[in-house]
C-alpha cells in the first residue's frame, strides 16, 4: 500500500513539474527569465508591444552580457557562474510564447505581448521567496479565523443561531460606543503590529494577478473550444450554436475561475467599496508606521486599488473580445467554403510530395504567369429572340396636363415675377409719396398674389430693397388657392422708392409736356 501512494505521489510530482510555472522556475536560466520578465511587466504595464519588448529585452540581455564579461565571469554559466541564455531577444520571446511563459495577441492595431497565469504565478513565487517571509502573525491568524467564522455563517441556516450571534455582535458594539463616549480615547496599535498586518495585506494582494490571468486564460480556453468546434464541422452546426448560445449566455459562468471572479466582482465592482478602498489607503500611508517599509513596499500597497481595477478591466475586456469572436464566427462560418480551402490545401500539399523527390537542390521554379483556361465545352450557338413578343401595355392617361400645373403653381411658393411686377406697378403710381405701407401694397395685389406666401415672398422683396419698420401693427386679408379668406397681423413696413426712379419719372413727365 505504501508503495502505491509513493507511486501516485511520484506520478503527481511529475505532472506537476510539467506545469509551465514550475517549468519556468525550475529551468536552467530562471533567474534571468524572472528578473527580464518581472522588469518588462508591471503592474502597470500589462501588455508591452512585440517590437517594444525586443528591444528593452535585446538591451537588458547586452548590459547582463557585458556586466559578466567586466566581472571575468562566463555567461555560459561554467563552475557556478552567470548563467544566460544564447540568442537575439526575438528568438527568446518566441521560445517563450512556445513555453506557454508570454502570450501574443493583436490588440487594436497593435500586437502585444501578455504574461500568461503561469509566467505571473511563478513571478509571485519568486517575489515571495526573495522578499520578506510571511510571518505566523496576529494579523494572518485574525484573517483565517474571520474567513472561517464568516463560512460557517454563511453555512449554518439556522435562524436562532444568526440571531444570537448579530446579538452578540451589537452588543460588542454598543459596549464600545459606551467606552469611547465615557473615556474618549481611542486604543492605539504599535508600530509593530501595523507593519505586519500591512505586509500580510500585500501578501493577498500579490496573488490577485495569478488570479484575474487565470481568469482571462480560463475565458480564452472557452473560446477557442468554440470557435474550433465550428471550424473543425465535427458536430452539427445547429449543436454547437446552442451550445455557444448557452455558454454566450453568460461566459463568466462557464468556467470556475468565472464563477469565482463573478462573485468577486459583485464586491469590489461596487464603486463605493472601491472608493472607501481608496480612502482607507490614503489614511493608512499617510501613518507612520510606512517609513519603516521600503519604497517598494509603499508603492505597491497604494497601488492596491489600482491593480485590483486593472486586474476587473483585463478581464472584462476578455470577456467582451470573447463574445464578438464567437459572435463573428457564427455568422461568418461556411462549411462548404471552408471545405474547399482544406481540399485545395490538401491539393498543394500532394502536389509538393510529387515534387520534392525529383527536385534538386537551388532548382529553378517556374512561376504561374497565367490561370489555366477553363474548359467549358460546347457553348451555345444561337440567341433567344430579342424581341418581346407583345408590345409594352400604353402609358397610363394623365388627363389636362396644364390644368395639374397650374394647381400645382397655386399651392406653390411666392410668385416672385408677379409681386415685383405689382409693386413696380404700385411704387409708379404713388411716385409723390414719400413711403408706401406694404399692408396697402398687399391689398391692393390681386387674389392670384394675395396668398399667405405671397406676403412672405413681398417682405423678402421689400427687405431686399430697403425697408423700414414703423413700429405699428398692420393687419391685412389673405386669400388661400382654395378661396379660404386668412388674416395676419405683422410689424408695419414701410418701403422708400428708389431715388432714381422718381428723377427719371420726372424727366419723362417733362418730355411728355414738351
Amino acid at each position: 500500500m505504501s508503495e502505491t501512494r509513493v507511486e501516485a505521489a511520484y506520478a503527481g510530482a511529475l505532472a506537476a513539474f510539467k506545469n509551465p510555472m514550475l517549468d519556468l522556475l525550475h529551468g536552467r536560466f530562471a533567474p534571468f527569465v524572472v528578473a527580464v520578465l518581472s522588469v518588462t511587466f508591471t503592474s502597470d504595464r500589462a501588455a508591452v508591444p512585440v517590437v517594444d519588448a525586443h528591444a528593452e529585452i535585446g538591451d537588458m540581455l547586452d548590459r547582463l552580457r557585458a556586466a559578466a564579461l567586466a566581472d571575468g565571469k562566463s555567461a555560459e554559466g561554467e563552475s557556478g557562474e552567470v548563467m544566460l541564455p544564447v540568442g537575439t531577444a526575438r528568438e527568446l520571446c518566441r521560445q517563450w510564447v512556445r513555453s506557454g511563459w508570454l502570450l501574443r495577441q493583436i490588440e487594436g492595431e497593435d500586437e502585444v505581448y501578455r504574461l500568461s497565469a503561469h509566467a505571473v504565478g511563478a513571478l509571485e513565487v519568486a517575489g515571495r521567496a526573495s522578499g520578506s517571509r510571511a510571518r505566523v502573525s496576529e494579523s494572518r491568524v485574525r484573517t483565517l479565523l474571520e474567513a472561517v467564522e464568516r463560512l460557517a455563517q454563511d453555512a449554518d441556516p439556522d435562524v436562532l443561531t444568526r440571531v444570537a450571534r448579530l446579538s452578540e455582535e451589537i452588543a460588542e458594539r454598543r459596549a464600545e460606543i459606551a467606552r469611547l463616549d465615557r473615556t474618549g480615547v481611542v486604543d492605539t496599535v504599535d508600530d509593530d503590529t501595523l507593519l505586519e498586518q500591512a505586509e500580510n495585506i500585500l501578501h493577498l494582494t500579490r496573488e490577485l494577478p495569478a488570479d484575474f490571468a487565470r481568469v482571462v486564460e480560463s475565458i480564452r480556453a472557452m473560446q477557442r473550444d468554440v470557435v474550433t468546434d465550428l471550424r473543425q464541422d465535427v458536430r452539427p452546426a445547429g449543436e454547437v450554436l446552442r451550445e455557444y448560445l448557452q455558454r454566450g449566455k453568460d461566459v463568466m459562468a462557464s468556467t470556475p475561475e468565472g464563477k469565482a471572479f463573478a462573485g468577486a466582482l459583485r464586491m469590489i465592482g461596487d464603486p463605493r467599496r472601491l472608493d472607501g478602498l481608496a480612502t482607507n489607503l490614503r489614511t493608512v500611508l499617510r501613518h507612520r508606521f510606512t517609513r519603516q517599509m521600503g519604497p517598494p513596499e509603499r508603492a505597491e500597497l497604494a497601488a492596491v486599488g489600482r491593480r485590483i481595477e486593472t486586474g476587473v478591466a483585463e478581464v472584462l475586456a476578455a470577456q467582451q473580445t470573447a463574445s464578438h469572436v464567437i459572435t463573428t464566427q457564427v455568422r461568418t462560418h461556411d462549411p462548404a467554403r471552408d471545405r474547399q480551402v482544406d481540399d485545395l490545401l490538401r491539393d498543394v500539399m500532394v502536389g509538393f510530395q510529387a515534387w520534392m523527390p525529383s527536385s534538386r537542390t537551388a532548382e529553378a521554379v517556374e512561376p504561374l504567369r497565367r490561370l489555366p483556361v477553363a474548359d467549358l465545352g460546347h457553348l451555345r450557338q444561337s440567341v433567344s429572340e430579342l424581341r418581346p413578343p407583345e408590345p409594352p401595355a400604353p402609358l397610363a392617361d394623365w388627363g389636362d396636363v396644364e390644368s395639374a400645373v397650374e394647381d400645382t403653381r397655386a399651392w406653390g411658393g411666392p410668385g416672385y415675377r408677379a409681386i415685383e411686377a405689382h409693386l413696380d406697378a404700385y411704387v409708379a403710381a404713388g411716385a409723390g409719396e414719400e413711403a408706401i405701407d406694404l399692408a396697402e401694397v398687399f391689398a391692393a395685389a390681386p387674389e392670384e398674389i394675395r396668398r399667405p406666401v405671397d406676403l412672405l415672398g413681398l417682405l423678402e422683396v421689400a427687405h431686399r430693397r430697403g425697408m423700414s419698420e414703423t413700429g405699428e401693427i398692420s393687419t391685412i386679408e389673405a386669400v388661400r388657392a382654395d378661396g379660404v379668406r386668412r388674416r395676419f397681423a405683422f410689424g408695419g413696413v414701410r418701403l422708400s422708392p428708389p431715388v432714381a426712379t422718381v428723377d427719371e419719372r420726372a424727366g419723362e413727365e417733362d418730355g411728355d409736356d414738351e
